[in-house]
This record gives C-alpha cells, structure tokens and sequence, in this order.
C-alpha cells in the first residue's frame, strides 16, 4: 500500500498525526434505582475486565433475596470480609411477578407430607387470581412491591451504614434470578459476590449440607468467586449445637518421618 508524505508546515517541520485518544473505561459501579427487564445476552468479558481496572479496589456485591438469610450475610460481611476501599453493591433481583420466590432451594417432594398439600393448593389459587385481576390493580400492586422491595433493601443495609461502609443499592428486574446474578457479576466487573446458602421459602429441614438452587448456579457459572454464607441452624441457635469454648484446643501432630535418600542422590 503506498504511503502519502506528510505535508510540510512553515519552518520545515514535518506535521505529526493527531494522537489516538485514550480509551474510554467504564464507570465505576453506579446504579441505585430498580432498572428494567434486560435482553437475555451475555456481556463482554472485555467490558468486566474494564471496570475492574478503572478501580484499584475491589467491588464487592452482596446478592440478597429480602429474607434472613440474606441479612445474616450481610452482617457476616461486615464483620469477616469487608475492608476500607471496597466498593460494596447491594444487590437485589426483583421478579417480574410477585409469585416468584427468591431462592426456594431444595424442597423434597413427598406424598406423606401433610403441609405440602395447602400450600400448593394456595399458591395455585393466587396464580390463577393473578391472571384474572385488572390491569390497573396489577399496575398497582407492582408499584406497591417495588416500594416494599427499596425499603426492605435498606433495611438489610443498616450493619453497612452502621459499620460506615459506602455503599449503592443496585436492584434489577428478571424472571431468572441466578442467572441474573450471573450476568450482573461479569457486566458490573466484580471481585466477589457474596451470598446466604439458601432463600426465604426453602425447607430448612432439608437444608442442612446443602446449596439452595441458586447459590449452587451461581457457584458454577460466576466469572468472579463466590463466596457462600451458611446461615446458623436452628438448633445451633438455640442453643442444641455443640458449645465453643474460648480456648483454641490442641491438635495432636503426628511426628515427622524422614526418607533416606537414594544412593544416586546422596551426597560424597
């Protein structure tokens, strides 16, 4: 390809080629209001890696769902992991219908079980009322649990403002909420997302050991580490669990064993 001289300037100096400008980052985290319905696709992992080097610190998110679980990992944050110059998100899935719990985690489903019964019978009663209401009255109650949804949020984030924590309040909609969480962790670049082991709803007597639905797909499918808060039993609440003394105990060691070395390595 044939190159074009520059052209000359006054004083014989030869004209230099405007400079590229510097490549526009990302802004840091920012989004405090309840954002709409988003296309299903997947962000540029260019875009994640953009903003976390527009940062030096980490960007935290804690996913919460509104239930007690969710408040105890964001008190277990606050006192275990946290630290100055964290940016700490908290964030929140909506669903886009009121229906949708937020993690039911792992529910056995048993002929035998007596409570079963009701509550399945209730929440297809509500479905089919839902489909049957005005629009105006869906209108509202939407509006209703949206304004519900921003306070219980604030609630949750009393230990961060107690604790003096900066913090944004990041809420979208979507009728998928772990893979939401998924997509919000690559699109907002962060460096951890810290979450409660199971929602609101989810059996607690199956529970024990085990990962809520959610929590599980975050684990797999995150682009940052996830870190998964266990909420106390019931029974380590009230006091059934095993008591932890003051004292560290002591863990026997087992004494050193040493291997001669081979003929061929032993030195002369």
């Amino acid at each position: 390809m044939a190159t074009h001289p520059a052209s000359p300037v006054a004083g014989g100096e030869k004209a230099t080629p405007p400079s590229t400008p510097p490549p526009v980052r990302l802004a840091g985290g920012a989004a405090a209001a309840i954002q709409p319905n988003s296309p299903r696709f997947f962000f540029s992992s260019l875009a994640a890696a953009s903003a976390s080097a527009s940062s030096p610190h980490r960007r935290i998110a804690i996913a919460v769902d509104l239930s007690d679980e969710s408040a105890f990992a964001v008190k277990w944050s606050v006192q275990n992991y946290l630290r100055p110059g964290d940016a700490v998100v908290l964030l929140h899935v909506r669903p886009t219908s009121v229906l949708y719990g937020a993690d039911w985690g792992s529910i056995p489903v048993s002929v035998d079980d007596d409570d079963s019964a009701p509550d399945a019978a209730q929440h297809a009663n509500a479905h089919a009322a839902t489909r049957d209401e005005p629009e105006e009255a869906k209108k509202k109650r939407e509006e209703d649990f949206d304004a519900f949804t921003s306070t219980k949020a604030q609630d949750l984030a009393q230990p961060l403002v107690a604790a003096q924590i900066p913090f944004k309040i990041h809420i979208v909609k979507d009728h998928d909420m772990k893979e939401r969480l998924c997509l919000e962790a690559e699109r907002l670049g962060l460096s951890a997302m810290i979450m409660g082991s199971r929602g609101f709803g989810a059996s607690r007597r199956a529970g024990k050991g085990r990962l809520g639905s959610v929590s599980d797909y975050c684990v797999h499918h995150c682009v940052c580490p996830v870190v998964v808060v266990r909420y106390p039993d019931d029974g380590a609440a009230a006091g059934g669990g095993e008591a932890v003394g003051d004292e560290l105990r002591t863990v026997p060691e087992d004494e050193p064993v040493y291997h001669e070395a081979p003929e061929g390595q032993k030195e002369n």
